[in-house]
């Protein structure tokens, strides 16, 4: 059986269903333009609280990790501890900007974008992402630990 994939009516569909209880899963992200992965882990912040939240208090991210941000077109990494890499998208799941390596103590914004990977520093230049790409959303088996035990304890 496939994976469900999502454009923005079926992810809102799923936002809906985690609320009313259905178990948290990460999302797989694939690049459709460039046949690549970006993330076999991604973790939704789609909640006032996890979006101000955000990457804040963690150790790093491992390949294949990130946080999606939904709604969002301003981040910072006011008080982070390591780099990341930015993809801001489209209600269409499209590229509209990216930016690689952001390090600690940054301002980013994309005012007309609707959300925003953060991804592991590295990702945008090894899966050679480009503005305009289109991604995909997929479910990923879940785990008992956020990013797989390289989050810094609560």
């Amino acid at each position: 059986m496939n994976p469900p994939r999502w454009n923005f009516w079926g992810l809102r569909g799923w936002l809906i269903q985690r609320r009313r209880g259905v178990p948290d899963n990460r999302l797989h992200v694939s690049n459709l333009t460039r046949h690549t992965i970006l993330a076999t882990c991604m973790e939704v912040a789609d909640s006032g609280p996890k979006r101000n939240k955000g990457l804040l208090g963690r150790k790093g991210l491992g390949p294949g990790e990130g946080l999606w941000i939904v709604p969002c077109e301003a981040v910072h990494t006011f008080c982070m501890q390591f780099p990341i890499d930015l993809v801001y998208l489209d209600r269409n799941n499209r590229i509209k900007k990216l930016r690689s390596d952001v390090p600690p103590w940054r301002l980013s914004a994309c005012f007309s974008a609707h959300s925003v990977l953060e991804l592991a520093s590295g990702t945008i230049r090894n899966t050679q992402t480009q503005p305009g790409d289109a991604l995909e959303f997929s479910s990923a088996p879940s785990t008992s630990d956020d990013f797989g035990g390289s989050s810094a304890p609560a």
